[in-house]
């Protein structure tokens, strides 16, 4: 049947983890995905503190997320496209 969203992008509705470039990632369900940037409802966000190793920290707040869940700490959150490393479902992170 599909989404009645189409503009919405492929993401509505899924749960997502999007990176960034920096030492913040966001996890939550997708509203949209537009150039101005990824739209959430639902959202949990991390920011690395100084002195971890930025890449492991954020790969294992995924993993975990993906494991157990994670707890919604923003109704709504706009990530801006020039901040988006890269999307992807929960589910294809590697528990």
């Amino acid at each position: 049947m599909g989404t009645f969203h189409q503009d919405r992008g492929e993401f509505h509705g899924i749960t997502v983890v999007v990176d960034t470039s920096g030492p913040v990632a966001y996890v939550g369900r997708c509203n949209m995905v537009t150039p101005e940037g990824v739209y959430f409802f639902d959202a949990d966000r991390l920011e690395v503190e100084a002195g971890q190793d930025v890449a492991e920290a954020k790969e294992a707040w995924m993993r975990r997320a993906a494991q157990v869940g994670y707890w919604k700490k923003h109704e709504n959150l706009h990530v801006p496209a020039a901040e988006v490393a890269s999307i992807r479902r929960l589910g294809d992170v590697a528990g």
